[in-house]
């Protein structure tokens, strides 16, 4: 296969994705040709270890007709605009969660790169279902386990964080840290699965941070079919377990389980998948159990899936527009209910 040139806006967090595009599987899909920082040092560093070429700036680099992909890791606030000037110049965007902090401005960019051809892709939620979301839902037909009830979810990990001055401790910027950080994987799951929210109602609490924003916090959800869901994500628990996201789903006729019990970790630190179990009733009544180990870890950049649709393959099951856009409008209420202390309309 043709390998596609890409270029990294953002290194910070982008850090990582070059080195991923840099290692074996990356490089047989896409070649990294060029990086880009507001901090020019940065990028000149980071183009001298992979033996590309920094670029100025964004502009700069949009002009390079080589490059056909931008991976765009900056923060969330004002994305959808620079995602705007990419599809403009002719090229694809892979960026990260939060996709955008303004949800209509996200779904007007989502719209305009289908009416012209552009691929946006992001990693939560992913274009295509994950292996787990994707069991959970041939689950749900093959067992009709009927409409959905409630779910309950939780991520934590161990974070002593200081203020930085950086967009993590603005309120307005970061609302809800701890879920918009890193909840907001499963406010993007539990979309995929229960549909359009109508309230949500917020709690937080600082234990052990120096930054002005939370460092534990739960969300409440209500979706407009009735469901129910609470998200708790927290930087103050150091069990081992780091970044475990353990999901209970709840149907009128069965209960699927997404790592509940102890999460085990290779010697990389690395997640050893997910192990899902499915509960409910056979024919007589009787208590039924499936189980199933999945490999893979929440949140991961689908590249091949990139891959294929800057190729042209029309990519059955994608993501909607929309679908993003829900998770944001919670993002949006949640981000009022931090203000107001009330329960807020999605």
């Amino acid at each position: 296969m043709k390998r596609i040139k890409i270029g990294v806006v953002g290194l910070n967090f982008g850090a990582a994705m070059v080195a991923e595009l840099a290692s074996q599987a990356g490089a047989a899909l896409f070649e990294l040709a060029g990086v880009c920082d507001l901090n020019a040092a940065k990028a000149a560093s980071y183009a001298e270890k992979y033996g590309v070429r920094a670029y100025r700036n964004l502009d700069e680099l949009l002009g390079d007709d080589e490059i056909r992909a931008i991976g765009l890791f900056t923060p969330p606030v004002g994305r959808a605009a620079l995602i705007d000037r990419i599809m403009t110049a002719g090229k694809d965007v892979m960026t990260t969660k939060p996709f955008e902090r303004d949800a209509e401005q996200g779904l007007e960019v989502l719209r305009k790169a289908e009416r012209l051809g552009r691929v946006v892709h992001l990693n939560s939620p992913a274009p295509l279902l994950s292996g787990e979301l994707e069991l959970l839902k041939q689950w749900h037909e093959r067992f009709d386990l009927g409409r959905p009830v409630a779910c309950r979810a939780d991520v934590w990990c161990d974070y002593r964080e200081t203020y930085t001055g950086s967009w993590y401790d603005d309120p307005e910027l970061c609302p809800v840290a701890p879920i918009y950080r890193i909840g907001i994987y499963l406010i993007n799951d539990i979309v995929r699965l229960f549909g359009e929210a109508e309230q949500v109602q917020v709690m937080h609490s600082r234990l052990f941070t120096g930054r002005p924003t939370p460092d534990n916090a739960q969300l409440g959800i209500r979706f407009k079919n009735g469901a129910l869901a609470n998200i708790f994500a927290s930087f103050c628990i150091d069990d081992g377990q780091a970044y475990k996201y353990a999901l209970t789903v709840q149907y009128e006729r069965g209960t699927v389980y997404r790592n509940i019990g102890p999460k085990p970790f290779d010697e990389s630190g690395a997640g050893a998948g997910s192990a899902m179990t499915l509960v409910t009733q056979d024919a007589d009544g009787r208590m039924y159990v499936e189980e199933a180990a999945l490999p893979g870890a929440v949140g991961q950049y689908q590249w091949e899936a990139f891959y294929r649709a800057i190729r042209g393959e029309r990519l059955e099951g994608a993501v909607a527009p929309e679908e993003i856009a829900a998770g944001l409008s919670i993002i949006n209420a949640m981000s009022r209910a931090e203000q107001s202390g009330r329960t807020e309309a999605v």
